[in-house]
């Protein structure tokens, strides 16, 4: 796929095709939305059940986290489709039913490293390491490019909510820029870990990932990790503790995978990233 990742700079800070069945996509005005939220997949499609092992690490499921019912986000700014000039554009949300800036009910207790600015968006430029936002508005310094902009809702601690209207997907253009991808077809982003963990953060690390028009199974699409030279098949999404990393560098690589365990085609697949314990 010939996709041309605009190059950009932070001013503040840093399809309907189902993969592997179940839930669908719907098209609004070009954005895709969750028409329902993902079902709940048995445990023993992880094959040790919700704990994974491979040599001294361990990723577990993390399901004890608080629901927020209702919690929706809608892109209000940019459009999608739309066509800007380079310099500094203006991101807007409307958010009901999701508390920004309070602290997630269990956060300080499961051990997880948790921003003390509370609950907030990540927003995501063409699967670069997200913004996190605590506010429904800020601005980007972006130069000509295209853009595809996923932002989803975040607990404090930094896990996604992946229930229905939680996300949105978006792709514009700045500047001479006219390209555009397949909002429709399967893709992954890549969330957390990020950056550097300093002492009692580095007992556990969240491994998280949104995925986009994909349900994983057993026999259908999977998300394979590769964490220190370590894989791990999820055949279920949902966030991941993981357990028993050395103190320096962490090299982690997420790939999306079909029936077949064949790469998925996707412009943001596969991700590696770094991130560092000290």
């Amino acid at each position: 796929m010939n996709f041309k990742i605009g190059i950009f700079t932070i001013a503040a800070a840093m399809a309907l095709t189902a993969c592997g069945g179940g839930g669908e996509a719907k098209q609004e005005t070009g954005t895709t939305t969750h028409d329902e939220a993902p079902g709940d997949q048995s445990r023993e499609y992880l094959g040790s059940g919700s704990v994974m092992k491979q040599g001294d690490l361990t990723m577990s499921m993390y399901k004890e986290s608080p629901k927020f019912e209702g919690a929706t986000i809608k892109t209000t700014a940019p459009k999608n489709g739309e066509k800007l000039e380079p310099g500094k554009v203006k991101f807007a949300y409307d958010i009901e039913n999701f508390e920004l800036g309070a602290q997630t009910e269990d956060a300080g207790e499961n051990g997880l490293a948790n921003s003390g600015e509370g609950q907030h968006i990540h927003a995501i430029l063409n699967n670069e390491p997200y913004m996190a936002h605590y506010e429904p508005g800020f601005e980007v310094d972006l130069k000509a490019g295209h853009y595809v902009l996923l932002s989803f809702l975040s607990r404090s601690y930094h896990e996604s909510l992946k229930s229905a209207g939680a996300y949105e997907l978006i792709q514009f253009n700045v500047g001479n820029s006219s390209e555009e991808i397949d909002l429709n077809a399967p893709h992954i982003f890549y969330s957390r870990p990020k950056g550097t963990y300093k002492g009692a953060d580095t007992g556990k690390l969240l491994l998280d990932f949104y995925l986009v028009n994909c349900t994983l199974s057993k026999e259908g699409y999977k998300v394979k990790a590769t964490i220190n030279g370590h894989d791990f098949m999820i055949t279920e999404w949902a966030a991941y503790v993981v357990e028993g990393l050395p103190k320096g560098k962490v090299d982690l690589r997420l790939e999306l995978l079909d029936a077949n365990n064949a790469t998925v085609d996707s412009p943001f697949n596969p991700t590696t990233r770094s991130v560092t314990l000290e």
